[in-house]
């Protein structure tokens, strides 16, 4: 038996409203000792160019580069990676981005207009990025799929150029990481790493181009540094720790549900990993499965950490409550383990993806179903969206007025303009009124 102490709140207490914030609550502490620290080197990038990304680059990852050249790691290298893989893992990333591929080609927003009655002409024109940036993590937190899941999107929306940064400590590169780079058409790529990558994408620097908008996850200095930077470039969003919410009718089978808290639980210690269900019993059987299983987990002592200090197993009276709890809570991940999700999810509000019925673990989406994994955390579920195709298109409103229109208009607009006392902006109207 594993030493696991996960919190257990029952939804009829008086006091669980109060239990459930304290559990919610991330202290992200705002530590200015690193914003000072990724301040100084946005700076000093800015000022420097290469020459400061080079010298970052050699002292925190252990690089000997002397010049601005060595920092590129050519398409040949990428190529090489991608036709050197296993049989498996080729069919298996190729699958994934062709499923990504084909749901991002959904997302794609398209240019419209209409005419009104007097020839005024109304629409919206959409235009992709110039130029796009992507963050990948390097060394022991290599991950390929988010390769795919932030590329790809990028790539459907037709932006011009997808630039990669990803640090390989001691010149080490991940293989995967590099052949999802290939299969997703990053067009060039660059074997740099922390603040210092993201200052070079966010000013550009002789080597490194400015980029649009920054995507991708990284550490807490590469999450600090797109704050800073965000105004000069967009960025995806600023990620928290990893959620999992499983509200489940107690017919699925335990260890499942156990392993899906896991799946989310083994990311960090501050992941969050919860389930709601109005079955006492089957709370009861789903902890002993933890206890069970733990001990069988490569990363059972993150686990073991995440799960005592940020995981629940919710009682309610029903599922309707479940749903309430849910939307509450407006989690990253959402598992509707029940006989009929789809009654559930049409309550459903607040949820970065929802995972429907007792097959669809949440893993499906990390890696292969389609829909993007990169979500809102933290609660940002209540206000934001996915990572899709439309952040990496820009929408510009169209505005052609006829003669008639012109007058019409323009009447409204100096009675409004004059009412602001901007007089200039209700002349700019009135030339255009016809006389009389």
């Amino acid at each position: 038996m594993s030493d696991i102490n996960i919190t257990r709140l029952d939804a009829s207490s008086a006091d669980f409203d109060r239990k459930l914030q304290k559990l919610l609550t991330w202290n992200e502490t705002e530590d200015r000792d690193i914003h000072q620290i990724v301040f100084d080197i946005i700076a000093d990038v800015r000022t420097h160019g290469d020459k400061a990304v080079i010298d970052y680059t050699n002292r925190f990852d252990q690089r000997r580069i002397t010049t601005a050249g060595e920092l590129e790691l050519p398409q040949e290298i990428l190529k090489t990676a991608w036709e050197s893989l296993p049989a498996d893992q080729a069919r298996a990333l190729q699958i994934a981005a062709d499923r990504v591929r084909a749901y991002a080609e959904r997302q794609k927003m398209e240019s419209w207009q209409y005419t009104e009655a007097d020839g005024t002409i109304l629409g919206q024109k959409i235009t992709p990025l110039d130029r796009a940036g992507l963050y990948v993590p390097g060394g022991k937190a290599a991950y390929p799929s988010s390769v795919l899941m932030n590329s790809i999107p990028a790539k459907v929306a037709d932006v011009g150029e997808l630039i990669m940064v990803v640090p390989t400590p001691r010149g080490e590169t991940n293989q995967l990481v590099l052949a999802a780079a290939y299969l997703a058409g990053v067009d060039r790529a660059f074997a740099i790493g922390g603040a210092q990558a993201i200052a070079a994408l966010a000013y550009g620097t002789e080597t490194i181009p400015a980029v649009a908008k920054i995507v991708g996850p990284g550490n807490i200095y590469v999450a600090t540094a797109k704050k800073l930077v965000f105004g000069q470039v967009g960025i995806d969003m600023i990620a928290g720790p990893s959620e999992i919410l499983i509200i489940c009718d107690g017919e699925t089978n335990a260890d499942w549900i156990a392993m899906d808290l896991f799946s989310q639980a083994e990311h960090d210690e501050n992941a969050q990993a919860i389930l709601i269900s109005h079955d006492e019993s089957f709370l009861e059987a789903v902890e002993q499965s933890i206890h069970k299983l733990l001990p069988q987990m490569e990363r059972a002592k993150i686990i073991r950490a995440s799960l005592s200090t940020r995981g629940a197993l919710i009682k309610v009276n029903n599922l309707n409550e479940a749903v309430d709890i849910a939307n509450t809570i407006a989690p990253e991940h959402l598992e509707l383990s029940v006989e009929n999700p789809e009654i559930l999810c049409a309550n459903i509000r607040h949820a970065g993806a929802i995972f429907m019925g007792r097959y669809t673990a949440e893993v499906l989406g990390d890696y292969c179903a389609g829909p993007n994994h990169v979500l809102p955390t933290s609660g940002t579920a209540r206000f934001s969206s996915p990572l899709g195709v439309h952040d990496f298109q820009k929408r510009t409103s169209l505005i052609n007025c006829s003669q008639t229109g012109a007058d019409a208009l323009g009447k409204t607009a100096s009675l409004l303009a004059r009412g602001e006392s901007l007089t200039a902006h209700a002349r700019s109207a009135e030339y255009r009124i016809k006389s009389g």
